[in-house]
């Protein structure tokens, strides 16, 4: 099992390889995710809780505030099965979690959850209702402050709906890139997706600033960690953006921060790491997104796949039916780099399963 290099060199990764990442998960709920058939990463009428059972099962194993595991329509599992089957063979040496807007917290004891006062955000087709300004310093001030005993920390996300805030994130900046964007869907919901962005872009004036923008048509967990990105520029920490289009659109959006405050950035501290699933999706183009960008970014794609598997369900990854979520791709080059095997994970996953 090994990475691919989507841009940059591979050297970032060689020089991580064998030491110690803390992981952070960023929690959001957008009630974007409210309209019928925009997503399908969690449960119809409950997606609001995606977050929290990924978050419970990430950190011990089992779902606490449902019954099952939360999966698709078809039946697929969340991609924290992945990333908690990386835990339990090379354990990340922490795992924290931020709440950038849960509809209900996690049923935990022991884990961090960072609280910074942020409420979810409300749909894009009437405005997200975000304090933008306040939700960017909020991410400034914990990248200055934050302190970990680990090499690197892997920064993750899980927000149902959230490849179509974040579409309409890039948009709102300006950038040209609908085509890119990926959706949990195999096959993009594109005419509803297409009524959204219309509609949330409609509230787009011209003589709005970046941040008035952002309020508009955009998800807490981008705007934060645009600003957990700048914040940790103060130190010399390394950070893998654990993620695909969502986590492209979170640097599309620190790059037009720098831009309209005149700041710089020293990207060779950064990196963004996704799974094969998103990287080989025909419906979107993350290479794409990340040349947008006016500075370099180092960029990988797990090469792992459930080929091998005797899951049926998990075989639909592979057929391109979920793709990414919950650091799901950057814990597989974490694997990776640190000699784990791919069957070891895939036999953890079924195990899970109870297969």
């Amino acid at each position: 099992m090994n990475f691919n290099t989507i841009l940059g060199t591979k050297d970032f990764l060689e020089y991580l390889r064998g030491k110690q990442a803390s992981f952070i998960l960023s929690c959001s709920v957008t009630k974007t995710a409210q309209i019928k058939g925009i997503s399908q990463a969690g449960i119809p009428g409950k997606m609001y809780l995606t977050p929290t059972l990924d978050a419970e099962f990430l950190a011990t194993k089992e779902v606490r505030s449902l019954d099952n595991i939360a999966t698709t329509i078809k039946g697929i599992p969340t991609p924290a099965l992945i990333t908690r089957a990386v835990h339990e063979l090379k354990p990340f040496s922490n795992l924290e979690f931020l709440n950038l807007g849960f509809e209900v917290l996690p049923k935990f004891e022991y884990f961090k959850i960072h609280d910074f006062n942020i409420t979810a955000s409300e749909n894009i087709k009437i405005g997200a209702n975000i304090d933008a300004m306040e939700v960017f310093q909020k991410g400034v001030e914990f990248g200055q402050n934050y302190k970990t005993s680990s090499e690197y920390t892997i920064l993750a996300e899980t927000i149902p709906a959230g490849t179509t805030t974040a579409m309409a994130t890039a948009l709102a900046l300006g950038y040209d890139c609908k085509e890119f964007f990926s959706s949990s869907f195999k096959n993009s919901p594109n005419n509803i997706k297409d009524e959204v962005l219309k509609t949330a872009l409609e509230n787009i004036k011209p003589h709005m600033d970046i941040f008035e923008r952002l309020s508009y048509v955009s998800d807490n967990m981008i705007v934060f960690n645009a600003g957990f990105i700048l914040g940790l520029q103060a130190t010399k920490h390394k950070l893998i953006l654990a993620g695909g289009t969502q986590m492209a659109a979170v640097l599309l959006t620190t790059n037009s921060i720098l831009k309209t405050m005149g700041g710089e950035i020293d990207s060779s501290k950064l990196a963004l790491c996704t799974t094969k699933w998103l990287f080989e999706d025909e419906n979107s183009n993350i290479k794409a997104l990340l040349e947008l960008l006016d500075f370099k970014i180092n960029a990988y794609n797990s090469q792992f796949d459930f080929s091998t598997s005797k899951s049926k369900v998990l075989k639909l990854y592979d057929k391109g039916e979920a793709k990414e979520g919950v650091g799901a791709g950057a814990a597989l080059i974490y694997a990776s780099i640190n000699g784990i095997k791919k069957e070891d994970i895939i036999n953890k996953v079924e195990e899970f399963l109870g297969e």
